[in-house]
């Protein structure tokens, strides 16, 4: 394995090395970073911990000349899915910006526009950016992408998933056609060769990792268990294995909060992160568990990808995620840079095509731990016979008829209220008037006699001329000349 000096970076850029505490680059920094001296396209797909962000960082930011101090658009451009990458990707860029003087600015969502803004106006090198706030800011007027010389795309898959391509596109669209682009994914599958691949000139290909391919050193092991007792089986794995620096995955949002909440009352400290919160939350729970103010952080798939977490002890699937490939995400987040880890699944028998897709995807079997705190529930990898598949199916069945026989009775009911309602206003009520369906015979006729309204207000038929009114002041009330005649 050649040194970092020996791949040809500026002295600018091995003063940065040091200052980062690398020692010697990782497979992919020792493959990329020639061709992107070099000027060359390069996709490089490596998987999650393998050293992606400076592998770009440092031979983009060493090779880029310094300019005189002032408003300066930014030469350098990086696209990135999600504020957690866009501010780790900026963390280690900053720091190598300083060593070759340069500057480095960062944009994404969640965040006010005003301070964002006002570090566009001052000038930048190298510009860190989500998708969506990135056109925002285009649009107002505010993001000069016309001195560009070096695009860099970083998780290229996730972004697609994310459907950040037509944002993407509208970006590029922007920038010169002469350029450099550089496009980091975990896989490179058909999707980015169908949508991204025009992007780039003759690129060279550097391959890490195979589609699948998980950190050789994370041990991953899997602990059959119904749903209902999976928040005790947690607790004791926590306990058992130790919980110093730990990940649990849920699959959903309101999942993730159920369980931190589950290990906040068992005494752990445990904190949760997700989509729903605001970015100030994210940033302080990462904080936290970086620092260890707390132990153990609850997130759904949000925390999957390229997020840098040194030395996590193990992570764990308290569920299957729906997709195999999202399982090669998170146990990324363990066993990085050379650290070992493990992993371990929680699984019910609702989710063996989930560990099945998983299985066939990382092309090994997984075992069953051995946990000596928790009798785990083997029977839950026991595959449901046809008859349990036809009586849950039946079962799914009844319950759907019972909610359409409920939602029949309602529409029903509503439908007889309506025909027997009869909408007597607020002056009715006051002159005594009753809603016609509480009348007795006998009193709808005698309010027809008097002249009354019937139902809805409606005049009785056949009344005859109106009555008028005698002539004279006689229904005026009596004045002084009257009450005086009248003595």
């Amino acid at each position: 394995m050649r040194s970092f000096e020996e791949l040809g970076l500026p002295a600018c850029a091995l003063d940065a090395v040091g200052r980062l505490g690398f020692e010697t680059p990782t497979p992919v920094q020792e493959m990329a970073i020639p061709h992107v001296l070099e000027g060359r396209d390069v996709i490089a797909a490596a998987s999650t911990g393998t050293g992606k962000t400076a592998a770009f960082l440092l031979p983009v930011l060493g090779k880029m000349p310094k300019r005189a101090k002032g408003r300066t658009a930014p030469r350098a451009l990086v696209i990135t899915p999600t504020r957690e990458l866009a501010e780790q990707i900026a963390y280690n860029s900053s720091r190598i910006a300083r060593s070759c003087g340069l500057y480095s600015t960062v944009v994404f969502g969640g965040k006010p526009y005003s301070p964002q803004i006002r570090e566009l106006r001052r000038g930048t090198d190298i510009l860190i950016a989500t998708p969506g706030r990135l056109n925002d800011l285009i649009e107002r007027g505010v993001a000069d992408l016309s001195q560009v010389e070096v695009l860099v795309l970083d998780e290229a898959d996730r972004m697609l998933d994310m459907g950040f391509l037509p944002a993407v596109k509208s970006i590029v669209a922007r920038i010169p056609e002469e350029r450099q682009t550089l496009l980091f994914s975990a896989t490179i599958d058909e999707s980015i060769q169908k949508n991204l691949s025009s992007l780039l000139k003759d690129p060279e290909i550097v391959q890490i990792a195979q589609k699948g391919e998980t950190a050789k050193i994370v041990e991953q092991s899997i602990l059959p268990v119904s749903n209902n007792q999976k928040a005790e089986l947690l607790k004791c794995l926590l306990d058992e294995k130790g919980h110093e620096r730990v990940i649990v995955f849920a699959r959903t949002r309101r999942r993730a909060e159920e369980v931190a909440k589950e290990l906040k009352h068992a005494g752990f400290k445990a904190v949760c992160i997700h989509s729903d919160k605001t970015q100030g939350q994210r940033r302080n729970a990462l904080s936290s568990f970086r620092k260890g103010e707390a132990n153990v952080i609850v997130a759904t798939d949000v925390l999957a990808r390229g997020i840098d977490i040194p030395e996590v002890d193990y992570v764990v699937n308290y569920d299957l995620p729906d997709m195999a490939e999202d399982y090669i995400h998170r146990i990324g987040r363990t066993g990085r840079a050379g650290n070992a880890g493990f992993a371990v699944s929680f699984v019910a028998q609702k989710q063996l095509e989930q560990l099945a897709a998983i299985e066939a995807l990382t092309g090994r079997s997984l075992p069953v731990m051995r946990i000596d705190s928790f009798d785990v529930d083997m029977a839950q990898l026991n595959k449901p016979s046809r008859r349990e598949k036809a009586k849950e199916r039946e079962g799914a069945s009844k319950k759907s008829a019972r909610s359409a026989a409920r939602a029949k009775r309602y529409r029903e009911k509503k439908k007889q209220e309506k025909r027997e309602y009869d909408y007597t206003g607020y002056g009715d009520l006051r002159k005594g008037a009753k809603k016609r369906k509480d009348m007795r015979p006998e009193d709808e006729a005698a309010q027809q006699r008097k002249g009354g309204k019937g139902r809805a207000g409606a005049k009785p038929k056949g009344t005859g001329k109106p009555q008028q009114k005698p002539k004279g002041r006689a229904d005026k009330r009596p004045g002084r000349s009257q009450r005086s005649k009248k003595r």
